[in-house]
């Protein structure tokens, strides 16, 4: 697994031993991220100089990517113990503690943005949570609540193929890749 594009192109990043991280590939972040740069919706603006939100964090790799094109933070959160040890591995290996935070800890359970030093509410999201656990839309309301998010944040939501569940909000554009499916909508008004 490496990074696909940006100032840290082609670094590797590690993954945990096992089947309970499911690391995005890098074909499909490759894919996701050039929807990302290149829809109406999205543009250059979507990425660089954004926060960003990457939930159920696993290695990092989504958050990771928007750092290395151009994001201005990023806050990782995850609670496997096995995937914490590969994203802080990950995130010093490419030396980017200074615009990362990793918090440790279940994304239904994370507490407000402290001010000042956590920075700003994110306006890009990643969601990649467990598989069959319908916790995106639990999630989102969490860190909404908390003032993670800022209203009209872009969202991107990856839950398995097959499963049911759509956000409230238009979809701006549904892609599948194996046992994935991409969601990417825009959060509403409060």
């Amino acid at each position: 697994m490496r990074i696909v594009a940006g100032e840290w192109r082609g670094r590797t990043l590690v993954a945990p031993p096992g089947t309970s991280t499911r690391p995005t590939a890098d074909r499909v972040r490759q894919a996701l991220f050039d929807m990302l740069m290149h829809a109406e919706w999205g543009g250059r603006a979507a990425i660089e100089g954004a926060a960003v939100l990457d939930v159920f964090a696993g290695t990092g790799a989504m958050g990771l990517e928007a750092l290395s094109r151009g994001a201005a933070s990023a806050c990782f959160i995850e609670n496997d113990p096995a995937a914490l040890n590969a994203l802080r591995a990950n995130v010093a290996t490419l030396k980017a503690g200074a615009r990362a935070t990793v918090l440790a800890m279940d994304a239904l359970a994370v507490p407000p943005v402290p001010p000042p030093s956590a920075g700003r509410p994110a306006s890009l999201i990643f969601l990649d949570p467990p598989y069959g656990q319908t916790l995106v839309s639990p999630a989102i309301a969490r860190l909404l609540g908390m003032g993670r998010i800022v209203p009209g944040a872009l969202v991107v939501a990856e839950t398995e193929r097959d499963e049911t569940w759509l956000p409230r909000e238009p979809l701006l554009a549904e892609r599948r890749y194996g046992a994935a499916r991409m969601l990417i909508f825009r959060l509403g008004p409060v």
